[in-house]
């Protein structure tokens, strides 16, 4: 077995005001922190395979803490604390991902699935249970490269092959809607490999279904990982389907991440009389935590096809109007560092953005992040530093 590896710090948060800069100072390579802890094992099939935990994933919130399950993404403590819906949820592994370089010029990946179910009715299985892998071109910017295709609970397969020469930076993001027991990294013999630690104050995201990534056609398409790499910063995702609706317990471990910002995007799972009873405590409750730090507060997208369902329709208008209320009640008690995005046209003007009038497609997956991103810029600018690209 590998030893413990010694604990490490990530470089702070650097202030930032241009583009094309990374918000970090510098990643932080495994391998020169502790040579023994890159390499994994050397397996039968010749490759050199190399254990995610050994150096950690983003999206983990608060990793020091027990965990029952080490891709959980709440801690154990939540558990009887959160609702029991949250928490099963909590064991799914949206929004990790984990970073590493190497010149290989095949990467393979193995890993065991919590779930035997590997896709839903809406939703296929690269989204729901594939790891989707990134990588920096020559400009430094992300781009996609394949992504894995389940066919069964584990997965153990060449991710990709014939990559053009040369050391760069990964990105694998882990299965949506599914838990991930364990995940290695394999390259063939004598590549140069490096762990990349996770780096700090992610921005948080706390929302439904959507934002837990339903229907994405994979993992890096949802809008939380989409910001995440033009902004070149890391994100928690917290979407927990059909249960986010501004819960104080949830809140309570919002409140212990030292957040780069909070997204509360919650309304899809609310109607407009728990807005107003539950949104100005969540946000009361964040800011006596973090001070400093930007809370933005989204509308619901309306469904696709509310322009012919009248009482869908009203449901997103009251909605609204209950969560500008909030806003301005906020506002007018003199809470700061308050941002807010509208939900009309979050999907667009064309009822193109859905799989099923509710959920984004990539479509809308992308149309999302789009909106979401002056507004995220803008937070960013009021506490003095500015995301990369």
């Amino acid at each position: 077995m590998l030893p413990v590896l010694r604990n490490f710090f990530v470089c702070s948060l650097a202030v930032l005001a241009f583009p094309h800069a990374s918000v970090f100072a510098q990643d932080v390579a495994i391998g020169e922190l502790d040579p023994e802890m890159r390499l994994s094992s050397k397996s039968a099939d010749g490759l050199e395979w190399y254990d995610v935990t050994q150096w950690g994933v983003e999206g983990r919130i608060l990793p020091d803490q027990p965990r029952e399950r080490w891709f959980d993404r709440l801690p154990a403590a939540a558990e009887g604390h959160v609702t029991s819906n949250v928490w099963n949820l909590s064991r799914d592994s949206a929004g990790m991902m984990v970073r590493f370089k190497t010149d290989a010029t095949t990467l393979h990946v193995h890993y065991k699935l919590r779930k035997s179910n590997l896709s839903m009715v809406h939703m296929p299985a690269t989204g729901v249970s594939g790891v989707d892998l990134y990588a920096r071109n020559a400009a430094g910017d992300w781009r996609w490269v394949q992504v894995a295709r389940p066919g069964s609970q584990e997965v153990k397969t060449q991710l990709v092959s014939g990559l053009a020469p040369g050391l760069r930076e990964y990105a694998a993001y882990l299965p949506l809607y599914n838990g991930v027991e364990f995940m290695s990294i394999g390259v063939p013999p004598g590549s140069h490999f490096e762990g990349l630690a996770p780096r700090g104050k992610p921005i948080v995201f706390y929302g439904t279904s959507i934002t837990h990534g339903a229907c994405a056609s994979r993992p890096g398409m949802v809008h939380t990982a989409i910001l995440g790499r033009r902004f070149d910063h890391p994100v928690a995702n917290l979407g927990f389907s059909g249960n986010g609706r501004m819960d104080k317990a949830v809140g309570e471990y919002l409140a212990q991440v030292d957040a780069a910002m909070y997204v509360i995007d919650c309304l899809p799972n609310m109607n407009a009389e728990a807005v107003s009873t539950k949104c100005v405590p969540l946000v009361r409750q964040l800011r006596a935590a973090r001070p400093d730090t930007p809370i933005v507060l989204v509308e619901d997208r309306r469904n696709t096809n509310d322009w012919i369902l009248p009482a869908r329709h009203e449901h997103h208008t009251r909605n609204h109007a209950a969560l500008k209320a909030a806003y301005q009640q906020l506002v007018d008690e003199g809470v700061g560092g308050l941002h807010y995005i509208p939900g009309d046209h979050l999907y667009g003007r064309d009822g193109e953005g859905a799989t099923d009038g509710s959920h984004a497609n990539d479509l809308g997956f992308m149309r999302q992040a789009d909106a979401f991103e002056p507004v995220l810029r803008a937070a960013y600018t009021q506490v003095g530093s500015q995301p990369g690209r």
